[in-house]
């Protein structure tokens, strides 16, 4: 469905307009049109908008619209799963604000130097953009108040949830006034979003945009192969290279470390980006990336939603992402501003049955890639076949019922995603894997030596066992339910 209204018709100001003709922003998208209205009339909103929708404009304008830029108080806060996407969030504002100069925005996270973040603070932005965990961090320094904040934005909440802020997120619910306009954007609204939507909104307006398909001028295709034949199709793919910028997508961090080792070994401009990394190597990687000096990005999901460069050229998907959303915001970075781009999917025996939920879920069959002769034959492609071997009890293989340890977006690795052939050298599991030949009988299920799915830590993952048994606890803004952990 397509817009009707333009930003003036929606009551944008003048000064807000300059900034969007300057972007090259013409038109208001779905998501844009449906939540600044109420947005501008103080209402609280939950929407259910993936990435991609334009949704840091649709809670960034109004609550710049708000703000007394002759106040030094802080009157908006944004709260962010992940680094990369309050820095995202953070320059997006600041590019609204290119004619309201007096209206500062500050972005804090865990990873960096908390003494150059509470030098932003000391200038008393009115918009602070925020981790969880690092919020909680200043507050309890008391190098920021919460008292005066007015409009408080909770960007992609199921995540924050997936990665374990709950208890922080009550926290800094709690410190805030109890007048105040509150923001829930979700890729999706599960029922534990429901429920902390019910403790925390009042009587919000709803907004729901549906998961878009992928984009059409992306061409897909799989590799239908066994686990151990993936490292070897990496390498006849990236044997020379490609003149475009890659991404290779895996749920396991080890998995990254391995990928990058290799194809580093293979004299190659590749660069891992995970978690480990201290927040200025992180930045400095994605410069690179972006300025063309390194060719090849191995990546985690954690990180692919905070990835914003517009000419990448391909997108691999080591495994199988979790679910068709998180396949969606994987291959949704390439075909960008409309531009083609391709995007491959490498699936093992065990992850069909997942893949062709994916498939059901853009309704449409994705094109099966010959692998390479030299490798030998892959499986067959038979879902149904793979889910019934692979799902239930006493499931063959070494790996028995669990998902070879993948743990989506931000989410809980398998349990056997830890790794134990990998620890002193990263080459070691991806050649062990790439060194096995393609089994000859199909009834096998041979696996890599390197366990995937171990799992991501950010500033904030202790509390995830604990979310399980959370909203259970009185209703309203301030309610907080269940035992209050130690802080993250």
């Amino acid at each position: 469905m397509e817009t009707t209204k333009t930003f003036q018709e929606l009551g944008v100001s003048e000064e807000i307009l300059r900034a969007l003709e300057k972007k090259g922003v013409a038109m208001p998208t779905r998501v844009q049109e449906e939540a600044i209205p109420p947005l501008l009339a103080w209402r609280d909103v939950i929407a259910k908008a993936p990435t991609g929708t334009g949704k840091t404009f649709a809670f960034g304008i109004p609550m710049i619209e708000h703000i007394d830029p002759q106040s030094d108080d802080l009157q908006g806060l944004i709260l962010a799963p992940t680094r990369e996407l309050a820095i995202q969030i953070g320059d997006e504002l600041r590019g609204l604000l290119t004619f309201s100069k007096k209206i500062r925005v500050a972005v804090v996270y865990g990873g960096a130097k908390i003494e150059s973040q509470i030098k932003q603070l000391e200038k008393h932005p009115q918009i602070v953009v925020a981790t969880p965990g690092r919020l909680m961090d200043h507050y309890k320094r008391k190098t920021l108040r919460l008292d005066r904040v007015q409009t408080v934005v909770l960007d992609e909440a199921d995540r924050m949830l997936d990665m374990g802020f709950f208890d922080d997120i009550m926290k800094i619910i709690k410190e805030l006034p109890t007048e105040r306009q509150t923001i829930m954007f979700s890729a999706t609204l599960p029922p534990k979003i429901r429920q902390m939507a019910k403790q925390i909104l009042r009587n919000p307006a709803e907004v729901n945009i549906a998961v878009s398909k992928p984009n059409e001028a992306i061409q897909q295709g799989i590799y239908v192969c066994y686990e151990n034949q993936k490292m070897e199709i990496v390498r006849a793919l990236f044997g020379e290279p490609t003149g475009t910028k890659t991404i290779i997508f895996s749920s396991s961090k080890q998995k990254v470390k391995e990928l990058a080792y290799t194809l580093k070994r293979m004299k190659l401009n590749a660069a891992a980006m995970h978690s480990d990394l201290e927040q200025e190597q992180r930045e400095e990687v994605m410069l690179d990336f972006k300025n063309g000096k390194i060719d090849l990005l191995v990546a985690t999901d954690i990180v692919a939603r905070g990835i914003d460069i517009e000419d990448i050229g391909t997108v691999v998907n080591y495994d199988v992402p979790h679910d068709p959303e998180d396949y969606i915001h994987r291959i949704g970075r390439t075909a960008r501003a409309s531009a083609t781009g391709r995007a491959i999917t490498f699936v093992s025996e065990k992850e069909q049955g997942k893949f062709h939920r994916i498939e059901t879920f853009m309704e449409r069959d994705v094109e099966k890639l010959p692998i390479p002769e030299h490798l030998g034959k892959g499986p067959v492609y038979n879902p149904d076949e793979s889910d019934r071997r692979f799902s239930g009890r006493g499931g063959h293989g070494r790996g028995g019922n669990r998902r070879d340890g993948q743990s989506g977006a931000g989410g809980r690795g398998g349990r056997n995603g830890r790794n134990r052939s990998g620890r002193k050298n990263p080459e070691q599991g991806a050649q062990a894997q790439s060194s096995a030949q393609a089994p000859q009988n199909q009834g096998a299920t041979p696996e890599g030596t390197q366990p995937q799915g171990a799992k991501e830590r950010t500033d904030g993952q202790k509390n995830r066992r604990n979310n399980r048994r959370r909203f259970r606890g009185p209703k309203g803004p301030q309610g907080s339910p269940g035992p209050k952990p130690g802080d993250n």
